[in-house]
Order: structure tokens, then C-alpha cells, then sequence
């Protein structure tokens, strides 16, 4: 018998799992405990968006590592390459080379520029309402996007984990991710997503070691058992990426798409000084490399000692590899264990999410916006935890309506806006001195609508979901025409609308980013 029918025959995804559900609770004890603590040290405004400044570099560096390691980088990467091979490491490299952009381009300005969110730093020399609109608009598309995957991930674990409907277990994560934020604020999520991180990290390295185990711990054997049940093609890129500016497009994304990413951008503001910036993303960078590299070894791994057919009997998109292949080689407790894992994960992304978007609707669109900035610190956070209840409804319906789609695969969209909307933006507004409101606006606003537009039209939406024949625009990932559109539009319309004011609030603006007086 194969092992992918002994898979099928035996697998136990999908019934009740004391062990996961002994590490579910666990972890859910302690992360409320967290919440607890931090609950009673969140008393201001500063406090509940940025930890009041007081996460030392270190502890934001495994922070930072874990709001970016997603569902999508442990169920998604390990689903995409146990079914199409080669390709799906496009994500692992894509979401790892981001990383020296954040490092020497955006840490140190952020930092020194930023109060709480990367309108802040974007509006610091430009007119402030309409800036924080366009910014807000970018942001609310991005978090969406990847609430979605995050939302999807975890209805198909808990539906594994407990063997409850999807719908029920979307709506657990809502209410658990809606108590970390509302009570806990940015210090809770801090340190939900250092446990994450820990936690991740170790479930991943021991699954990689047990599987190289059954390889002499040579991954060449490992690669080369792929080979001899699925081809040499599996070892070829072009199963999931056929078309070359495809695989640029979604390079484009991932790689500048980190440095727009919201919930990422508002971790720089939780350290005491730029510093302190720069040296998380070194140690960030660290990690969340050494977790891609294992992603690696886990795809290929689910793909030998599970198989392709198997993974997509579970769950259609293949995000279950993962916990699969635990159950695999380590049975019933360590798949109870790598899913409680996969969950902590979801939680403690969903939260900086979360945290990111609600700090979009208050901090930019009440306070600044509609308030001209005049807000009591009270009225603020009572914003701000409303706005976190709007958004948990939005996630639980989005994840309801979107069941069954790889959560890798939304995540890219995601990158594309970010990296459309939000990254042209930052860079141009803090380096650029002829940079104007009008080109900022119009970027991020034509930025967030083209990447829209073309996603809808694109084979994602039009073939695989809508199951039309063919789609009216061919790429998967408009990055490669929406990055260099968003620059293109932020640059002509700040030429044809030169402001003599904005620029001369530009040597203002480049000496407060290079000291941070």
C-alpha cells in the first residue's frame, strides 16, 4: 500500500483531538493571561497602538517575526510546495528578500518620522486629511486581504482540531482575537506574537528534523525521493508559475510589499529610538530565514511521506501539509501540537491585523480627520476599541465567504496592494522633496484602485472562482504594472502641482529622520 493511501485510510484530521485541544487551551490560558497583564498597563492612547514605547529591540525582532510568519508562511508554503514543488518556494524567497528593503530604506525613518501609523509619517510635511483618507483606504484594503487568509486558515483548523463546522470555528478566532486587542491592546499583541514566534519556530524545526531523519538528514535524498515519485519537473519551476512575468510580478509583491505592509510598519513605533528599529529587523531578519529555510524541507517532506492526492483530499487549497505530515511521522499528539501551533499563529497575526486597521479607522479618520486632531486621549481609545469591533465582524464574514482558497495565494494579493498602495507613497513622501499631497493622494488612491480592479479581472478571481473560460487580464499579480504606475502617477501629478510650502517642509522632515529631534 502507498503511503498516500495509508494516509487517506488513516488519517484522523477532522475528529475531536484531545492533545490539540490540550495545547489549544494552554495556549489560550496563557495569551489571555497576557492580555490580563497587559490589560491593566494599558492606560493611554501610546500604550494601546504602541506598548508605550518600552519593547526592547530584541523582543520586537521576535515580534516583528512573529506578526510576518502567517498562516500562509507555515499551512500555505508547506501546502503550495507538497502540491506543485519548485514553485511555491516563489514564496518563501519573495517574502524573505523584503526584508533588507524595511532595513535600510524605511526602520530608521519610521521610527524618528511616526506617532502610530505610516500615514503619520507620510502626512508629516504634507496637508494631513486628505493624506490620512488615502492612507486609511490602502490600509483597510491590505489588512482585508489578509484577514481573509488568516480567517480561512484557521476555520479549517479548528474544524480539524475540534471536528467543528468551518463557520463556528471562524467565529472562535474572531471572539479570541477580539478579547487580545480590545483589552490588551498593542502590549498584549506584543507578547502573544513573541509566544507565537517561540512557539512557531520550535513546531517547525522539530517537524523539519523528524523529517530529514527519514533522509539520513541529507535534504538532497529528500529532494531526490520527490523526484523519483513525481518527475524531475517537480524540481523545475513552472507548475504554478508558468508564465516568466507572472514569476516577476509576484517577486515585485512580495519584496516590496513587506515595506507597506501596515501591521509590520506600526511594530517600529513600539521601540524607544531608531536604533533600536534597525537592530529588530536584524534579528527579525534572522528568523524569519531561518523559518523559510524549513519550509523548504516541510513542503517536499509532505510531498514524499504524504502525498499530493492526500493534501487535497483534506482541504482543496492544501493547507493541511503541514499538520498532516505531523500526523505522519509523529501520529495523533504531535499533529494535536503542530495545529495548536498553526492556531497560535492565526491568533497572534490576526491581532497585529487587526490592531493595524483599527488603528487606520481611529488614529487616522476620526482623530485627524474628522476631529482636526482635537481628540481626548479618553475619546481616542473608546474609538479605537470600537473600530476593533467593526473589523473582527468584517474578518469572521470574509473568512465565511472565502473557504477553500490557498491562504498563500490571498496573502500575494495583499503584498500587491501594499507594495501599489502604500510603499510608492513612503518612500516618495520622506525622500523625495518635490513630493506634494496631490501626488501622494493620487498614488495611493489610483494605487488601491488599479490593484482592485486587477485582481478582479485577473485568472484568481475570474477562473478559479467565478470559473469563467478565461480572464480579461492574464497575470495572477498585477504588481508588475500597478508598483510602477502608483510611482509614475505620485510622480506627475506632484510635478504639475508643485507646492513652494510642502517642500520647504522637506528639510524639516530630513532632519528629524536622520536624528529624530
Amino acid at each position: 500500500m502507498s503511503g498516500m493511501q495509508a494516509a487517506e485510510q488513516a488519517t484522523r484530521i477532522g475528529e475531536p483531538n484531545a492533545v490539540s485541544m490540550a495545547f489549544f487551551f494552554g495556549f489560550i490560558t496563557i495569551t489571555l493571561g497576557i492580555t490580563y497583564w497587559a490589560a491593566r498597563r494599558t492606560r493611554t492612547t501610546e500604550d494601546f497602538y504602541a506598548a508605550g514605547r518600552t519593547i526592547s529591540a530584541g523582543q520586537n525582532g521576535f515580534a516583528l517575526a512573529g506578526d510576518y510568519m502567517s498562516a500562509a508562511s507555515f499551512l500555505g508554503i508547506a501546502g503550495l510546495v507538497s502540491t506543485t514543488g519548485f514553485d511555491g518556494l516563489i514564496y518563501s524567497t519573495g517574502w524573505l528578500v523584503g526584508w533588507p528593503v524595511v532595513l535600510f530604506l524605511i526602520a530608521e525613518p519610521l521610527r524618528n518620522l511616526g506617532k502610530y501609523t505610516f500615514a503619520d509619517v507620510v502626512a508629516s510635511r504634507l496637508r494631513q486629511a486628505p493624506v490620512r483618507i488615502a492612507a486609511a483606504i490602502g490600509t483597510l484594503a491590505t489588512v482585508t486581504f489578509y484577514l481573509i487568509a488568516q480567517m480561512v486558515g484557521a476555520g479549517g483548523l479548528i474544524r480539524l482540531m475540534f471536528g467543528l463546522r468551518y463557520e463556528t470555528a471562524i467565529m472562535i478566532v474572531g471572539a479570541a482575537m477580539l478579547a487580545y486587542v480590545l483589552f490588551g491592546g498593542m502590549i498584549a499583541t506584543t507578547w502573544v506574537q513573541i509566544v507565537k514566534a517561540v512557539l512557531l519556530l520550535g513546531g517547525a524545526a522539530l517537524l523539519a528534523l523528524m523529517v530529514l531523519a527519514k533522509f539520513g538528514f541529507n535534504p538532497v535524498r529528500l529532494f531526490a525521493a520527490a523526484a523519483a515519485q513525481y518527475g524531475d519537473g517537480i524540481l523545475a519551476p513552472g507548475r504554478l508559475v508558468a508564465k516568466p512575468l507572472d514569476a516577476i510580478s509576484l517577486g515585485m509583491a512580495l519584496m516590496f510589499g513587506t515595506a507597506g505592509l501596515p501591521h509590520i510598519l506600526m511594530r517600529f513605533y513600539t521601540v524607544p529610538d531608531a536604533q533600536a528599529a534597525r537592530t529588530s529587523v536584524f534579528y527579525a531578519t534572522g528568523l524569519i530565514g531561518f523559518f523559510y529555510l524549513m519550509t523548504f524541507v516541510l513542503g517536499f517532506g509532505a510531498m514524499v511521506l504524504v502525498g499530493p492526492d492526500a493534501i487535497r483530499a483534506v482541504d482543496a487549497g492544501g493547507n493541511m501539509a503541514a499538520p498532516l505530515l505531523a500526523e505522519t511521522l509523529g501520529g495523533t499528539p504531535f499533529l494535536g501540537f503542530i495545529a495548536a501551533v498553526a492556531f497560535a499563529t492565526i491568533l497572534a497575526v490576526v491581532a497585529g491585523l487587526t490592531l493595524s486597521g483599527a488603528a487606520a479607522l481611529s488614529h487616522d479618520l476620526w482623530v485627524n480627520v474628522a476631529r482636526g486632531g482635537h481628540a481626548t486621549p479618553g475619546e481616542q481609545l473608546r474609538v479605537a476599541r470600537a473600530a476593533t469591533v467593526v473589523l473582527a465582524v468584517v474578518a469572521v464574514m470574509l473568512g465565511i465567504t472565502f473557504k477553500g482558497q490557498n491562504v498563500a495565494y490571498m496573502v500575494g494579493l495583499a503584498f500587491a496592494i501594499a507594495a501599489s498602495a502604500n510603499f510608492p507613497a513612503l518612500v516618495l513622501s520622506i525622500f523625495w522633496r518635490r513630493c506634494t499631497t496631490a501626488g501622494v493622494v493620487a498614488s495611493m488612491v489610483l494605487g488601491t484602485a488599479t490593484t482592485l480592479t486587477l485582481i478582479y479581472l485577473s485568472p484568481t478571481i475570474q477562473v478559479d472562482i467565478l470559473k469563467h473560460a478565461d480572464a480579461p487580464f492574464p497575470l495572477r499579480n498585477p504588481a508588475l504594472i500597478t508598483i510602477p504606475l502608483s510611482f509614475l502617477i505620485a510622480v506627475v501629478v506632484s510635478l504639475v502641482t508643485s507646492n513652494a510650502g510642502e517642500q520647504a517642509g522637506y528639510s524639516r522632515v530630513e532632519r528629524e529622520m536622520h536624528t529624530g529631534h
